[in-house]
């Protein structure tokens, strides 16, 4: 069984902890003409460079972005941002608050504004991982009555999810940390 942390996969390989939200590789495609999602896009490079122990000069990119988009920047731009910046967080609470605003974002995108980017994607399908990503962070948290909470959230959000190779993964994942929880 692998470990929980390994549900955010930012290699570009759309791993289950991605939120659909997007990659690098084009999978799940992340910037189309949006010119702040193509500077998400080039900062997920350092994602990939932080995976290789350049994590601080990835989140203070990030973060700068972040700053700039305030917080009554675009909903889905947020959304995106702030998934990928729990990533990048050495404080599993740290890593837990960008997963809020990530959840809070997604609360607030509207269908019609995440179709301006991709015509088929679904809001809905965000919440499987949101919510696992949660179950994660209160599991490094010790918090087990939280991760159960989460979880169950992540469950309930699974019909939201089309039959692809990611929403595979996110099942996988929901199934191996409910097996661990047991």
């Amino acid at each position: 069984m692998s470990d929980v942390s390994d549900v955010r996969d930012m290699s570009g390989d759309s791993g289950p902890g991605d939120a659909g939200l997007g990659d690098s590789s084009g999978r799940r495609g992340v910037t189309g003409d949006d010119p702040v999602l193509a500077r998400i896009a080039l900062g997920l490079e350092g994602v990939q460079a932080a995976q290789r122990g350049r994590t601080a000069e990835a989140r203070a990119s990030f973060e700068a972005l972040w700053e700039a988009l305030g917080e009554r920047g675009d909903v889905f731009h947020r959304c995106v941002l702030a998934h990928y910046l729990a990533d990048l967080q050495d404080d599993p609470r740290a890593e837990l608050e960008w997963d809020r605003r990530a959840l809070a974002a997604a609360d607030s995108l509207t269908a019609e504004r995440a179709q301006t980017y991709e015509s088929a994607l679904q809001v809905r399908a965000f919440y499987p991982s949101l919510h696992l990503n949660l179950a994660s962070d209160h599991l490094k948290l010790g918090e087990p009555d939280l991760v159960r909470e989460q979880l169950e959230r992540a469950v309930r959000s699974l019909d939201a999810l089309p039959e692809d190779d990611y929403s595979a993964g996110i099942r996988t994942a929901v199934d191996e940390l409910r097996q661990r929880l047991r």
